[in-house]
């Protein structure tokens, strides 16, 4: 089963409340990232911050383990201005703008069933184990060449320490690996290996694109694979702009630019088409709102916006969003201090844990850098690679000063 609610808030039935995942311990990471966006590695993800649970969620679907843990994503949930409210009164709240053109209602009828043939062309399902989380998570994807690059949403693949893609059309599984991500823009290419002569995803042109047209939305909703679903529905505005914010109200990210819908997409559908009535792609489905867990209102990356993306993470173009390929892994998770990043928790075994940091040590300085948060810390380290030696300087928790170097090695996708 998969839980409730997911990163985004997006909500999936479960029959009773889930369960909390593990506190985190000195061996790694116990918890999933809905409860806590962990850290995992000094050139990757380094914030830690408990997610929202408020209305509107990631559509990846992910699960403990256990099956009853928490849900992944790469974002924080979506601010609450301008969206349906999960609680019975409806009032909205926060601080994010909902923006754009187009009226936020929509008249056609909505419903749920089973892509056909033809929607099924160029999809594939993608699960995911998030190994320094003991996760799993469950998305879809859309094939962008013969020999097998995947476009997908970055909060499906991020956190991965393997990846899992079955191509629905011909039931084939591969394994793959990370091109590139952009967790700004929630887009991610992934690389299946020994690929060829598969049907490609047919794209659309986005810009032609009106509000009040039919859609549908196509994907691995709930994460069960086989016939992918299809919800329908229609365009009920464009250009939306989202403010993604922990549920502190703290580390706000945008998405902008989005179609937002009104078909039932699920958890799960992360990285799918939204098609326009003649089937070809005009968006990748990447977040929902519910009031009640019921999906009020969905929202897509304008399949134009994805594609350029892609086509920079293919040309080899890193950027100040974009990365490529895996980040350098330093196997700590931290949080904000007074004095520098609070190490919360080290990989057994890890670049850090050899180096001799510890739990409750507080990172001051990397490369002679003074490192003053959490976020700090990432940003001093985003384009570290596997290999990579850094000079780091911390405090232990007697006070005490310490000096040494750290080795990264290949950490999961960022």
């Amino acid at each position: 089963m998969y839980p409730e609610p997911d990163q985004y808030g997006f909500t999936y039935p479960y029959p009773q409340p889930p369960a909390p995942p593990p506190a985190l311990g000195p061996s790694g990471y116990g918890a999933a990232r809905r409860r806590r966006r962990v850290a995992l590695a000094t050139a990757g993800t380094l914030l830690v911050a408990a997610a929202s649970v408020g209305v509107a969620f990631s559509l990846d679907g992910a699960q403990t383990v256990s099956g009853v843990g928490s849900a992944v994503s790469a974002l924080p949930a979506i601010d609450r201005q301008g969206l349906p409210d999960n609680d019975d009164n409806g009032t909205n709240g926060g601080t994010g703008t909902n923006g754009g053109t187009g009226t936020n209602g929509g008249t056609g009828a909505t419903s749920t069933g089973t892509a056909t043939a033809a929607q099924s062309v160029g999809v594939v399902d993608i699960n995911t184990v998030l190994g320094y989380q003991h996760a799993k998570a469950a998305g879809t994807g859309m094939v962008l060449t013969s020999s097998g690059e995947i476009l997908t949403n970055n909060h499906v693949v991020e956190g991965s320490t393997s990846i899992s893609v079955t191509v629905v059309s011909t039931g084939r599984t591969y394994t793959a690996t990370v091109v590139g991500t952009d967790a700004t823009d929630d887009v991610a290419v992934i690389q299946l290996n020994g690929a060829s002569g598969l049907q490609t995803a047919r794209t659309g042109d986005s810009s032609t694109v009106t509000v009040s047209a039919a859609v549908t939305g196509v994907g691995n909703a709930g994460g069960t694979g086989g016939t992918p679903s299809a919800a329908t529905g229609q365009v009920i505005a464009l250009n939306q702009q989202l403010t993604a914010t922990d549920e502190t109200g703290q580390n706000a990210e945008q998405l902008t630019g989005m179609i937002e819908i009104n078909a039932p997409i699920e958890a799960g559908d992360s990285g799918g088409p939204l098609y326009d009535s003649s089937n070809k792609i005009i968006g990748m489905d990447t977040a929902a709102a519910t009031r009640r867990g019921v999906t009020t209102a969905a929202y897509a990356i304008p399949v134009n916006k994805a594609l350029s993306i892609a086509a920079q993470i293919e040309a080899g173009q890193s950027s100040s969003t974009i990365h490529l390929g895996y980040p350098g892994f330093m196997g700590v998770s931290v949080a904000d201090s007074t004095q520098g990043a609070l190490i919360q928790s080290v990989v057994a075994g890890g670049p850090a844990d050899q180096a001799g940091l510890a739990a409750g040590d507080v990172i001051t300085a990397v490369d002679g850098k003074s490192i003053t948060s959490s976020s700090g810390l990432k940003a001093a380290l985003t384009n570290d690679k596997s290999g990579q030696q850094i000079s780091v300087s911390w405090t232990d928790a007697n006070g005490a000063t310490h000096h040494g170097t750290v080795t990264l090695i290949s950490g999961p996708a960022d």
